[in-house]
């Protein structure tokens, strides 16, 4: 069985699809109910620096260190899901896991710092750890996708609304997209087959441009809706890359292929 910390978009989804062999930690629930664990207590986005300061080293560090208190056994294999953010600002494409990260953004710092207490923390105890970097994940479900966080949905529920939208610089920055249940499956079969205190990334090891995506939802949805393009602000550029994707080959090695084509994706959200 696994112990799932964490209840959200992918997790719900990870739940629903493995249900036999998931237990969802309670939200305060620090104790682990089984030796395998799925950790995926998160923020979301790197915004909090403006308006909740602490929101990130709260949630992305406090809790994760009172979790690991309790996982002092060489028992204990620990799957902490991270993100693609890690990598940080100007990092090369696409991104193998032993590139140099170098994260801008309360998010993406928090969530390479948490890597490392993992890491350390495994090396004092012996406890086991795998960590698994995600890309853009998108599918229905996605109660929060928003301008700050999973920004492509956003902007297809905008014109399922025909609502105007905005992108920067015509669309042309390229992201890792794939859709939540492929992604299920492919955390799943590194829990299963994946060496143990490794990093993973999670993906579909392919750049998208948001034009595509853009323009594939304004045809399934024949949106009335404008795609306006503007500047990206200033702090967007400090905490984001251009152009991203992530090099797949080593869970491509345990045998995982996507089965979801980014048209799926986008029709699937557009006729929801």
């Amino acid at each position: 069985m696994i112990s799932l910390y964490g209840c959200g978009f992918i997790g719900r989804n990870f739940k629903e699809m493995y249900n036999d062999e998931v237990e969802v930690q309670e939200r305060d629930e620090r104790v682990p109910l089984h030796n395998d664990i799925l950790y995926m207590i998160s923020t979301i986005h790197n915004y909090h620096v403006h308006d909740e300061i602490t929101r990130d080293v709260d949630t992305n560090l406090r809790v994760l260190c009172e979790t690991l208190d309790f996982c002092r056994s060489k028992d204990i294999t620990f799957n902490f899901i991270s993100s693609w953010f890690v990598y940080g600002k100007g990092a090369h494409a696409p991104a193998s896991e032993v590139q140099v990260c170098n994260p801008t953004g309360f998010y993406s710092i928090t969530k390479k710092c948490a890597e490392d207490l993992i890491i350390s923390f495994a090396q004092t105890t012996g406890m086991k750890y795998r960590i698994l970097r995600l890309c853009n994940v998108m599918g229905d479900g996605d109660t929060k996708a928003s301008r700050k966080k999973n920004a492509i949905q956003w902007m297809i529920n905008e014109l399922k609304a025909d609502r105007d939208i905005k992108v920067y610089d015509h669309g042309s920055h390229r992201r890792d997209i794939m859709h939540v249940d492929d992604v299920c499956r492919a955390i799943k079969l590194v829990i299963d087959k994946g060496n143990l205190n490794e990093i993973y990334n999670i993906g579909s090891g392919q750049p998208t441009k948001v034009s595509e995506i853009v323009e594939l939802a304004k045809h399934f949805t024949r949106s009335r809706g404008k795609i306006i393009n503007i500047e990206p602000p200033e702090f967007h550029n400090n905490v984001q890359t251009q152009h991203f994707w992530l090099d797949t080959t080593k869970l491509k090695d345990l045998g995982f292929v996507p089965h979801i084509t980014n048209e799926f994706i986008v029709k699937d959200l557009c006729i929801v």
